[in-house]
């Protein structure tokens, strides 16, 4: 049987509203051996945690990916950045549930840009609430490009799951966020930043594969066999739980 990993989903409120996934995430584990299953979040469930851990029963990996902003009230700010988009609380409360249930049974995580976030909120750090606003000579970081397009550098530490992977110290990434983590959840550690020091990876020490990267591989992976290494070091992972 192949590995199957839950894959978190973006959602519209309502009763016309909608489930989704973008394909590249769904393509990214399927190329990489892997058997995805996507994740609803728990519409008029008053115990998203309970459903939450019942989906990674039927998974053994779990796949955070890109979206909208986080509120920032999971993070203990108390003022909204002006800069704050669309938020979901139905999509948060869930995915919060989903990264704390897969932490305590330390299965893989891989986190994707808003994945990322979600995963260091949930282990108990923050985020910087809008890059250009509160990072002093920040470069762009939200670049409007193909997807599959490098726009800027990140450079890996060297005793790090993506060094291993990558086998360079710099590496160009796509980027599309306007915020970032900071500061990181006790128990990880940075282990890519852009030139300009914001944090572009982390990795929970001490796991079996917990990684969270701003960027989004998924974007790259048809044109960057590196980029799918990713997804495949992350369903080797899965496989060996």
């Amino acid at each position: 049987m192949t590995p199957v990993c839950l894959v978190s989903s973006d959602c519209e409120s309502g009763a016309s509203g909608k489930v989704a996934v973008a394909v590249d995430y769904v393509k990214a584990i399927y190329r990489s051996g892997g058997t995805p299953l996507v994740a609803a979040p728990a519409f008029g469930c008053a115990d998203p945690a309970r459903v939450a851990r019942e989906m990674l029963s039927y998974a053994r990996g779990l796949l955070l990916t890109g979206g909208d902003d986080i509120d920032p009230r999971l993070y203990g700010e108390t003022h909204p950045h002006p800069k704050i988009a669309a938020i979901n609380p139905v999509r948060d409360e869930f995915e919060m549930a989903l990264a704390v249930a897969a932490l305590e049974l330390d299965i893989p995580i891989l986190g994707i840009c808003r994945g990322a976030q979600v995963l260091n909120v949930a282990a108990g750090g923050g985020l910087i609430q809008d890059i250009p606003g509160c990072v002093d000579g920040a470069h762009a970081h939200r670049i409007s490009a193909p997807r599959w397009h490098p726009t800027h550098r990140v450079r890996l530490a060297h005793d790090s799951t993506l060094f291993r992977i990558f086998s360079k110290e710099v590496i160009w990434v796509n980027s599309f966020h306007h915020q970032a983590v900071g500061p990181v959840a006790p128990g990880f550690a940075v282990t890519a930043v852009a030139d300009d020091g914001v944090v572009e990876a982390i990795e929970r020490l001490d796991s079996r594969f917990v990684v969270g990267v701003q960027w989004h591989p998924e974007g790259l992976a048809e044109r960057d066999p590196q980029s799918l290494s990713l997804f495949n070091e992350f369903v080797n992972a899965v496989r060996g739980v």
